[in-house]
């Protein structure tokens, strides 16, 4: 691939660069040149100010495959992340059969070979998640997996739990909870609160979340070293209760989705369904307290917790439904909108949100953008304004609540592996 990319404006954090005007050649899949009024012989895209960053990683998707291709598979799930601006993601390990194995990791590493995007692997911390013998995390760690989760099921017993970060310490493996106290949850369709009340659903309540939370800060404190991450924080407890763990010096990480921090449980009433999630959506409130996690960096990443389900899983009852939605194509859009654009986040700590900060969480090498480094690139024009439509995605399943909505900002296109792929 020889591609000239004219007329961008770089920003990479990791080198205090944000310069526009430039021009970055690229041959055989390395940054070759970056300068003012380069001329190529190979493909010249002027690309009229955007954004060039280090490629973006989604440290949170679920690709579904083994086990449940009619709802995604590694290929449909990967598309959508390059066409929404990822160059990395992590798949979770509630597959069937599930990431228990390093013959399961041989077999999701063989199916993304040669993707534009990268796959990262994230293993069960026990085995098929039923949260009582430990999974076997040297054969998982020997195998490539940087990331130990049973998503979707928290581990009951404080016990296991314990066992799990002193085994999990021992390999270096981030440990990924999500938090959910299982007795509180049973049945429930949302948030407890208001809205759950006026529509008569059963309501999840926020402490249920906390309560793991704070359980897992001590025994984190306790066994002392181990590096332990909060998937998708949703309460504003919950960013309080890592902000503390944090002032301790306690290696405690986390990330929010980008529907936790737009809608709130109002959303049911207009999406059904479709706002229907896991962690459910909790109240204005709560988003004020994610952005304010966001802006002083108590919350270290942004990821999607991309979840595709068929439509017959989305069409029926609330109560019934599936939880989750898919995120991959619209999770930039939606930072851009109302995170950057509405004067929350500068690029720079945007792009560390969302690129820097995964990589040094996974321990896997950072992307720069300077000459003789590799290309991993995300493009995007922050000023475009346009409305999602269906038609824009390229996931097997279409299950989000954000078709119709209007963003500020797009993304043109990413670069990675040797590869480019443009948007219009």
């Amino acid at each position: 691939m020889d591609l000239l990319l004219r007329n961008v404006h770089l920003i990479d954090p990791s080198l205090q660069l944000d310069d526009s005007g430039l021009d970055l050649e690229i041959r055989d899949g390395v940054i070759t040149r970056i300068g003012r009024g380069l001329k190529s012989d190979g493909e010249i895209r002027d690309l009229g100010g955007a954004i060039v960053a280090p490629g973006f990683f989604d440290m949170h998707v679920h690709l579904r495959e083994p086990g449940q291709e009619y709802k995604e598979t590694i290929e449909t799930g990967l598309n959508a992340a390059m066409a929404g601006g990822f160059t990395s993601v992590c798949c979770m390990p509630n597959t069937e059969p599930s990431i228990s194995d390093p013959f399961v990791v041989s077999y999701i590493k063989e199916k993304a070979a040669g993707h534009l995007v990268d796959l990262a692997i994230c293993g069960t911390m026990t085995k098929d998640r039923k949260g009582d013998e430990l999974s076997p995390m040297a054969a998982l760690a020997k195998a490539g997996v940087k990331m130990i989760s049973d998503d979707g099921a928290a581990v009951r017993s404080a016990e296991v739990m314990r066992r799990v970060f002193e085994y999990a310490q021992m390999f270096d493996l981030l440990v990924t909870q999500h938090c959910e106290e299982h007795s509180m949850t049973a049945g429930a369709a949302m948030n407890e609160g208001r809205v759950s009340t006026k529509l008569g659903l059963p309501g999840w309540p926020s402490v249920a979340e906390e309560i793991i939370i704070a359980r897992d800060i001590l025994l984190a404190e306790y066994v002392g070293g181990v590096r332990y991450h909060v998937a998708h924080v949703s309460t504003k407890g919950g960013v309080r209760l890592i902000r503390e763990a944090k002032a301790r010096a306690i290696k405690v990480s986390c990330e929010v989705t980008p529907h936790h921090f737009t809608l709130t449980d109002e959303a049911v009433e207009q999406h059904g369904t479709m706002a229907k999630m896991c962690p459910p959506l909790r109240t204005q409130e709560d988003v004020d307290a994610i952005i304010e996690g966001l802006v002083d960096g108590t919350i270290d990443c942004i990821a999607t917790d991309h979840a595709p389900h068929a439509a017959h899983e989305k069409e029926t009852d609330m109560v019934s439904a599936a939880m989750g939605i898919i995120g991959l194509e619209t999770a930039i859009p939606l930072g851009l909108t109302h995170l950057v654009n509405a004067g929350h986040l500068t690029f720079a700590q945007y792009i560390e949100l969302s690129s820097t900060n995964p990589r040094k969480l996974l321990g896997l090498p950072a992307i720069q953008i300077k000459e003789g480094e590799r290309a991993n690139l995300t493009i995007f024009d922050p000023t475009k304004k346009w409305r999602f439509a269906e038609g824009d995605i390229l996931s097997k399943s279409h299950n989000t609540p954000f078709v119709g909505a209007e963003f500020i900002g797009k993304v043109v296109g990413t670069v990675n592996n040797g590869k480019a792929h443009f948007r219009a």
